[in-house]
């Protein structure tokens, strides 16, 4: 069998820092922890036959997994989601590492990250109303519906700009170009960023969420810390979509 890469070698060539110290380009978690934790897999992984578009597909497979963990009563069901979801980020870093190692990147791998990212935070809010409801149906459940769309608009939005860029020729937007034009919208910004509370929006933070009221529905013997969460996920969501529009529309990601 071929011998496994030097750690460093591997992450001079898996882990750029480019990307890694980009702000859009990589979640806190893969910063903080998830990195250190891939690159020992991904050491093994160039060993093998595994291709990166089977990584990618791991992980949609982790990530819609998640949500559908949410149905299972109890906080089996939460705990078994939070795992989930950390294996969804596993691979999410990982299938690029190995793509990069490999010189294996490609459109299609791109295309079907992008849609595990879609799908693993709207399955994760569905998954949510279905619990909230207990029964599976009703209002709560059509919480989490429209908290799933509100999420999947989210990123939309993010991605629709790359579109945009494309469309008219242009490249990559960088971080600088991010920044709004207006200082009233940039004060508004900088305030949101301070207490980080968009962050729930997406999976990892979500499972988090849920699972520590999961907790509390324990202690309570009822379900009503779930539905508080949800509730507040789904404002949240709601309050974030115009305000990101506002946000692009009023940066020079468009110009």
């Amino acid at each position: 069998m071929v011998a496994a890469p030097v750690l460093e070698e591997l992450r001079e060539v898996c882990q750029p820092q480019a990307k890694l110290a980009s702000r859009n380009g990589e979640h806190w978690a893969g910063r903080l922890y998830m990195r250190r934790v891939s690159l020992r897999f991904t050491r093994q992984l160039v060993r093998t036959p595994v291709t990166p578009d089977q990584l990618t597909w791991t992980m949609v497979v982790c990530g819609v997994a998640s949500g559908a963990a949410l149905m299972i009563p109890g906080l089996t069901g939460a705990v078994l989601a939070v795992i989930l979801m950390q294996l969804f980020l596993l691979f999410d870093c990982v299938d690029g590492e190995v793509a990069r190692w490999k010189g294996q990147n490609s459109a299609a791998g791109i295309y079907v990250d992008r849609l595990g990212a879609y799908l693993a935070d709207a399955a994760l809010m569905a998954g949510a109303g279905y619990r909230a409801a207990e029964s599976g149906v009703g209002g709560w459940l059509s919480i989490g519906i429209a908290t799933a769309l509100g999420v999947v608009l989210l990123k939309a939005s993010t991605d629709l700009v790359d579109v945009a860029r494309a469309r008219r020729g242009l490249g990559v937007v960088d971080d600088e170009a991010t920044r709004p034009r207006s200082q009233g919208v940039a004060s508004v910004r900088r305030l949101a960023a301070a207490f980080r509370i968009h962050r729930v929006t997406n999976g990892i933070e979500a499972s988090l969420v849920l699972l520590v009221a999961a907790v509390a529905d324990q202690v309570t013997g009822g379900i009503d810390p779930t539905r508080w969460a949800l509730g507040a996920l789904a404002v949240i969501t709601w309050v974030m979509v115009p305000a990101h529009l506002l946000s692009i529309l009023s940066s020079s990601r468009l110009r």
